[in-house]
C-alpha cells in the first residue's frame, strides 16, 4: 500500500502544499490545538497545547524552537508536519508553483522526527532504508546510492548492517534520522534530535543540518540545549504555555533584551511571562509584550527552577 492509502476522503488532513519559485516555505497560520482532560468526578476540562501561533520557516533557514517542558513543542510540530490535525488554523507548505493536496506527495517532502521514534529492531539500519525506499517507490539502484551517501553523512559505516537492537542510543537515533533522508525530503523537521546524545553524535547531527541548510534545505527543529540553538539557529522561536513568547535572530533577540547569553534570555522571558515584575532584564516595552503573550496562562514556574531548567540536561 501507498502512504496514505485507505484513509477515507473525509478524515485526511487538509493540506495545502503550494509551490511558487524556488522559495520553500512552512507556514502557520493561527495554530491551536485543544486537548479534553478527563478530571475526577467525571468533569471534563479543556487544555489548550498550543494557544494562536503563527509562524513563517523559509528556505535555507534554520529554525530553532525552544520552550520548558510542556510549553507545546512537540504538539505545534506535530501539526506543522502534517501528523496532527489543529483545532483550528492551518499549515501550507510551499516549494515551487503548483498546489499539492495529496497525501503521498506531501509526504515525499517532509522528513519528520519524533523524540519517541520506534524503529524496527530486528533489522539494520540498511533494510530498515531499503524497505522506506520501496515504500516510497524509489528504484532500488537510486535507493543503494541514498543509503551509501546518507551513511557517508551521518557517519553510519560501521553499523550499518547491524541489527538495530544491538545499537547504541546514539547509533539508534542517527538510524532513525537516516530514515527522514532516504527520499530526499526539501523539509525536515525534528523534534530533539540531540537529546541525551553523547558529543560526537550530536556533533554528526549538527553538521548535517548546516549542511542541509547549505544545499537549500529547510529545518525545522526543537531543542532543550541553548549553546546548540544559538551555535545553529538562524532564528529561534520561544514558547511558552502554547503561546509565542518571543522570536528573532540571537543577535535580535540580545538587543531586544540586553543580554548576551542565550540561557539569561530565555530564563528572563519565561520569569517575564509568568508575571515577574522584573524578569532577569529591565526592557519594560518587552516585558509588556510577553506579560501580554503569557496572559491567562495557567500554573507558573519560579525563578529558580527557570534559572536552573536547563542545568541538570
Amino acid at each position: 500500500n501507498r502512504i496514505g492509502d485507505g484513509m477515507e476522503e473525509n478524515d485526511r488532513m487538509e493540506v495545502i502544499i503550494l509551490m511558487k519559485g524556488n522559495h520553500n516555505m512552512i507556514m502557520a497560520d493561527h495554530l491551536v490545538k485543544t486537548f479534553i482532560k478527563n478530571e475526577k468526578k467525571n468533569r471534563k476540562s479543556e487544555i489548550k497545547a498550543v494557544d494562536d501561533i503563527s509562524l513563517t520557516v523559509r528556505e535555507g533557514e534554520i529554525v530553532g524552537i525552544l520552550g520548558p517542558n510542556g510549553a507545546g513543542k512537540t504538539t505545534l510540530l506535530r501539526m506543522m508536519s502534517k501528523l496532527m490535525r489543529p483545532t483550528d488554523g492551518q499549515v501550507s507548505i510551499r516549494i515551487g508553483a503548483e498546489e499539492i493536496t495529496d497525501e503521498i506527495e506531501i509526504k515525499r517532502h517532509i522528513g519528520y522526527l519524533s523524540n519517541n521514534t520506534k524503529l524496527y529492531g530486528r533489522l539494520s539500519t540498511r533494510e530498515l532504508l531499503q524497505m522506506l525506499g520501496t515504500i516510497y517507490g524509489i528504484r532500488e539502484k537510486t535507493v543503494e546510492e541514498r543509503i551509501a551517501q546518507i551513511s557517508q553523512v551521518l557517519s553510519m559505516d560501521a553499523f550499518l548492517d547491524n541489527r538495530i537492537e544491538k545499537l547504541s542510543t546514539g547509533q539508534t537515533q542517527r538510524a532513525s534520522i537516516a530514515r527522514c533522508l532516504v527520499h530526499d525530503p526539501q523539509v525536515y523537521i525534528f523534534d530533539e534530535p540531540t537529546l541525551g546524545l553523547d558529543i560526537i553524535s550530536s556533533a554528526a547531527i549538527i553538521d548535517f543540518m548546516k549542511r542541509e541548510r547549505e544545499r537549500g534545505k529547510t529545518v525545522l527543529y526543537s531543542t532543550h540545549y541553548m549553546e546548540e540553538a544559538e551555535y545553529l539557529c538562524d532564528r529561534i522561536v520561544m514558547i511558552h504555555h502554547g503561546r509565542i513568547i518571543s522570536e528573532g535572530t540571537p543577535g535580535e533577540l540580545r538587543s531586544k533584551t540586553g543580554q548576551n547569553s542565550l540561557r539569561d534570555i530565555f530564563s528572563g522571558l519565561i520569569l517575564s511571562a509568568d508575571g515577574s515584575k522584573e524578569g532577569l532584564f529591565g526592557n519594560g516595552e518587552l516585558q509588556d509584550d510577553i506579560v501580554s503573550a503569557g496572559s491567562g496562562a495557567a500554573g507558573g514556574m519560579s525563578r529558580q527552577t527557570a534559572k536552573g531548567m536547563y542545568d541538570e540536561r
